[in-house]
């Protein structure tokens, strides 16, 4: 992973310069390096390509559209199709289709997307505290549907509902580990769930593609329902998120962000717990390491323009899992910084490159993760 993120760190800091020479074809310079204030739809795709012993070689890529509904509104957001897929050689599979749409003057904002995934991964049990000599290895099959709907309320807050369904199945690939063998763990084969409840939104962002100024305001309610044969799940799940944006200088943005996730009802499963670590949040941990009842994380992170096309940024912020009570002495650490490259300046958009550092246990090295995505962590 580190030789495809230095191949990719030498590709957009030495391609503007045969850029200027015509050297490279030219969709490829009118994706990332040709500048448009026309405000017509952009399109860029990024190759995907890693390798692990579990999977072999996976290779594939994603692609973003992005465009505008009146592009004769100064305040009409960008809206934005993003597609994802990928293969292993050892047939292992993910994809990836989700879309966000603003209508014009933003008075309405549809949300859908559709993932699958035929993908094993690491399972470390359940807690704030699980160990990496743990883990067990599991094999998933996964879909997740998701669609929702705001309108515009006044100046700033939107309000709608939002829907969808889970499937899930998995099978233990390590007879003998802690998923076999722990009888806490819920809901060991899977489950069907769907799920409807209420969204309410305040946002008063400058711009949701590069803020510099103002913040959102999330929650929603999913309340969800099993159903099929071994599916009686009933429960909710509760999401609230705060970020709010402030411009130091012409270049420089500080952003927060606060996060909240909670599973409600007697039940557990355990592919519904908030799980901890991604490319957004908590940044430098194995997704799912730690995962728990409730969820709360925090993060900040300084934002430099070098200049149109690059940047680079500088984050840190803690995070833990638990099941009733939280803790402040069990927060966990992370912190690491990150390069930016604007492939459409106008529309703020950017190729993000991350290096997260999370905390380092007894008896096992440091965690940590590098991240390569289409915009911003927040």
């Amino acid at each position: 992973m580190k030789k495809i993120v230095t191949i990719f760190i030498l590709f957009f800091i030495t391609a503007p310069v045969f850029a200027q020479t015509h050297l490279l074809p030219k969709f490829i310079r009118k994706m990332y390096f040709e500048k448009d204030t026309s405000k017509k739809g952009s399109f860029v795709i990024l190759p995907v390509l890693s390798s692990a012993p579990e999977t072999g070689l996976e290779f594939g890529g994603s692609g973003l559209y992005s465009f505008y509904t009146d592009t004769l509104s100064e305040y009409t957001r960008v809206s934005n199709l993003f597609a994802y897929a990928t293969i292993t050689t050892k047939g292992q599979s993910r994809l990836n289709l989700s879309s966000s749409y603003w209508t014009p003057g933003n008075r309405y904002h549809f949300i859908g997307a559709i993932n699958y995934i035929n993908f094993p991964f690491d399972f470390y049990g359940i807690g704030n505290n699980t160990a990496k000599a743990d883990a067990d290895r599991l094999g998933q099959k996964r879909i997740r549907a998701n669609f929702s709907a705001e309108k515009k309320f006044g100046r700033y807050i939107y309000a709608g509902l939002v829907a969808g369904g889970y499937y899930y199945r998995f099978n233990d690939r390590e007879a003998g580990g802690i998923y076999s063998t722990n009888p806490t763990i819920e809901d060991k084969s899977g489950g069907n769930i769907v799920y409807i409840g209420p969204t309410l939104i305040f946002d008063n962002r400058n711009n949701n593609t590069y803020t510099t100024r103002g913040g959102t305001l999330t929650t929603y309610l999913n309340i969800m329902s099993g159903f099929g044969r071994n599916s009686s799940y009933k429960g909710s799940f509760f999401n609230a998120e705060l970020t709010h944006f402030f411009a130091l200088s012409k270049r420089l943005v500080l952003g927060l962000d606060v996060q909240s996730q909670n599973l409600l009802g007697n039940s557990s499963p355990f592919y519904l717990l908030p799980a901890m670590g991604s490319d957004e949040m908590m940044r430098g941990y194995y997704n799912g390491r730690f995962r728990d009842r409730n969820y709360l994380a925090g993060q900040t992170e300084l934002r430099y323009r070098l200049s149109d096309r690059f940047g680079i940024v500088g984050f840190a912020g803690t995070g833990e899992v638990f099941n009733k009570s939280f803790d402040f002495d069990a927060l966990k650490p992370n912190y690491g910084g990150g390069l930016r490259y604007f492939f459409d300046v106008q529309k703020g958009l950017s190729v993000r490159i991350d290096y997260g550092i999370g905390e380092k246990r007894p008896g096992e090295s440091r965690q940590s993760g590098v991240y390569v995505g289409l915009g911003e962590a927040f």
